[in-house]
């Protein structure tokens, strides 16, 4: 892919300036006896393309998000379907995008990116005849540029377009661009050009608003689902320069839309807090006019609206398009518990809510790829959709971030993250990802890809040592309940060490998948040094009490195998008293929250689990559906806590890993790797029936089980070339 980039400016948009964005055009010949006719194209930071008055963008937010020193990602496209004989016209608009993140602040992008720049584009298109490939033009001077009527746009602040500064027919072959100027060479990025292979970001529902009421600023619309994309505005009889306004959130208090969760660091910039999700379209004085942006979206359920007259606050003005990644649905689950049910589909759509591209916090204030939210959610979240690609993706741009074997707290990144934001439990996505892809799907390449990360990383950490051989480095049991951010209950060098010697557990085993046993070994060596250490510094072998005695240090401990023997037995047995002292509720974050169920399952105690879950009292699952919850929350929050009171997402899927537990312990199915699967229930009393399934790459494994005549009947079904084991609980009957 040609590296030559075009801009219309040097000038670009910062905190406090605007800048519009512009057209390029190119109108060509179709060469005669042309069999195909391909577009590569990087627009940076974001492109939107169109032929012959057609627009043929893959996606929203294309080609990718990422930091331009690394990767410059392009599209490639078959333009021939769309062709005209003879003259054809090329349109691009572009955005700002990861190229300019200038709504960034808080990461320090608008101030560390050295890569910041206007958006600029680079393409070339080739021709192929008789066989033959030839290049038919690049992107150079000979492109004309005009201003657009997006006047401004950031990927988390929004966009503005002025429909009054539409040309109509700007990207045909016949329009008049005598007046237009010339693009410029400019300054390439650092970054390889890289073809993007994640999957595009597409609507995969359109609902309309459920409420519509006054506020004081104009009108509210309820969609009724907390979940990210775009609204569609289609508004009727505007007057010439009307201006309209969506501000998108989360929450309504007392009739107003509550905006303190969109943005941060108020007292730093007073005059932006509330700038963030907003959108502004003004109007050209048309009958009917529709508007829907295109470098941006929102994390919301409520959409205020001012700027319109009452007779234009109607159902059919904005449409919720929901949008994430077009990543396939890989497992399901049900049964005869709405309150689990309920739980499922909120960690469905907390999980395609942060889907763009890779996995990020939430959808509205950060839109970050926080590597610890991914390494926590990669187990459920490749259970519930086909994230290998995505993921595979996003690896090459983690592996690209690293720095001496450090990782940094998210990526993309312009520079945050390296010193805060980072450490053991966020920086083993590097390492859970490829296992998982590895694990569910055989695939051996991300293995290899990545090989060279896991052994520098293992390296760097292992120089991170205390003196007494644990780690503490970085974050900790975040999210933990009653305590807020990084005041965590169970010491940080618990779970880091843990959580570091399960990192060089599962290297050992991929570093031995793809034969490179010298590197096997040397990883082995490193877990067995990290578990000596924890059991000799952190763990009191007579009480089987790890340091602090809290729910996620035993959890971890018992899930990680850092107990031995009878030790088991009785660490069980004070996670059990924990767990009562706590009135049978969580008392832990993130961290001990992914893995405190399967330990109670596998300790016979699912039905303590199911409580902990199901009960409706604070902290517990069932307690955010009461709050009125449509997806998983960044925290377990009291319904005494005022709401304005804090920035916590209402939108994240750390807490979502209870979607694994449903798959396995409710219904029982165990998917033990690619083509090895286990069914054994282990549902708490009370629940009638339950289904999962889930596809392989050999095909469905599916098990479904009710109650009848006072016994437990299941059914199954597994493909061809998968081992299955059945394990059933005493008194069960099977039949395929």
């Amino acid at each position: 892919m040609n590296k030559t980039f075009i801009t219309a400016s040097e000038t670009f948009c910062t905190l406090t300036e605007r800048v519009p964005e512009y057209y390029f055009r190119k109108t060509f010949l179709l060469p005669a006896g042309a069999e195909k006719v391909s577009l590569s194209i990087s627009g940076l930071g974001f492109y939107r393309l169109y032929l012959n008055g057609r627009e043929l963008t893959k996606g929203l937010l294309a080609p990718y998000i990422s930091n331009p020193d690394h990767y410059c990602y392009f599209d490639t496209y078959d333009l021939t379907p769309h062709l005209l004989p003879g003259k054809n016209a090329l349109g691009v608009l572009l955005g700002n995008g990861f190229l300019n993140p200038w709504d960034a602040y808080v990461w320090g992008a608008d101030r560390d990116a050295t890569f910041r720049a206007s958006p600029r584009l680079a393409l070339e298109c080739k021709g192929r005849r008789n066989g033959k490939e030839q290049l038919l033009f690049t992107a150079d001077e000979s492109f004309k540029i005009h201003e657009s009527p997006l006047r401004f746009d950031g990927e988390r602040y929004g966009e503005c377009y002025d429909a009054r500064l539409e040309i109509p027919g700007w990207s045909t072959p016949d329009f008049d661009d005598s007046d237009w100027k010339n693009a410029s060479f400019t300054k390439s990025p650092k970054g390889e050009m890289r073809e993007c292979r994640a999957e595009p970001i597409h609507t995969y529902e359109v609902r309309k608003p459920e409420k519509i009421f006054k506020s004081p600023n104009g009108y509210i619309y309820d969609f009724g689902i907390n979940s990210a994309g775009l609204c569609k505005l289609t508004l009727h009889a505007p007057e010439k320069g009307q201006t309209v306004t969506l501000r998108h959130g989360e929450r309504v208090k007392d009739g107003a839309l509550v905006l303190a969760g969109a943005c941060f660091s108020p007292q730093r910039f007073p005059d932006h807090m509330f700038g963030n999700q907003t959108d502004t379209y003004v109007a050209k004085g048309d009958a009917t006019e529709s508007w829907m942006p295109g470098f941006t979206y929102h994390g919301f359920r409520y959409v205020e609206v001012s700027g319109i007259r009452k007779d234009q606050a109607t159902e059919d003005l904005l449409t919720y398009h929901l949008m994430s990644s077009d990543l396939r649905p890989a497992g399901n689950f049900t049964c005869s518990d709405e309150t689990l049910n309920t739980l499922f589909r909120m960690a469905q759509n907390s999980d395609r809510s942060n889907l763009y591209y890779f996995p990020t916090d939430c959808p509205h204030r950060e839109k970050n790829g926080w590597t610890g939210d991914a390494a926590i959610s990669v187990f459920h979240m490749m259970l519930l959709y086909h994230c290998e690609t995505s993921f595979a993706e996003w690896m090459a741009n983690i592996r690209a971030a690293q720095k001496e074997g450090k990782l940094p707290g998210i990526v993309p990144t312009a520079g945050f993250g390296y010193d805060w934001g980072n450490g053991p439990a966020w920086d083993r996505a590097a390492f859970y990802l490829p296992y998982e892809i590895y694990r569910l799907r055989g695939d051996l390449n991300v293995l290899r890809d990545n090989a060279d990360l896991f052994l520098s990383y293992l390296e760097y950490i292992k120089s991170r040592r205390s003196e007494d051989g644990t780690i503490a480095v970085g974050l900790g049991d975040w999210g933990s309940v009653g305590r807020r951010y990084s005041r965590f209950a169970t010491p940080l060098a618990v779970t880091d060490s843990i959580l570091t010697m399960d990192m060089a557990n599962k290297a050992a085993e991929m570093f031995e998948a793809i034969g490179q046993t010298e590197r096997a070994a040397f990883a082995k060596d490193f877990a067995d040094e990290m578990r000596t250490a924890i059991r000799r510094e952190l763990l009191d072998p007579d009480e089987a009490i790890l340091k602090g005695r809290t729910q996620t240090g035993q959890a971890m401990g018992l899930y990680y195998g850092v107990f031995e023997g009878d030790e088991k037995e009785k660490a069980f047995s004070v996670l059990l008293s924990l767990i009562h002292e706590a009135n049978d509720s969580l008392d832990c974050g993130i961290l001990g929250t992914e893995v405190i169920f399967h330990v109670l399952s596998s300790f016979g105690q699912s039905d303590l689990a199911y409580k902990m879950i199901a009960k409706p009292e604070y902290p517990s699952y069932r307690h955010l559906i009461d709050r009125g919850e449509t997806g998983l929350p960044e925290r377990f929050m009291p319904d005494n806590e005022p709401e304005d009171s804090h920035f916590d997402s209402h939108n994240h899927h750390f807490f979502g890993d209870i979607a694994r537990w449903f798959m396995r312990e409710v219904a029982g199915l165990k998917i033990d790797s690619h083509d090895t699967v286990t069914i054994s229930p282990n549902p708490p009393q009370g629940i009638r029936y339950a289904d999962a399934s889930y596809e392989l790459p050999f095909g469905t494994v599916s098990v479904s089980w009710k109650e009848a005549n006072g016994k437990k009947q299941l059914t199954y079904r597994c493909p061809p070339g998968v081992k299955l084991t059945l394990a059933l609980p005493q008194g069960w009957e099977a039949a395929q």
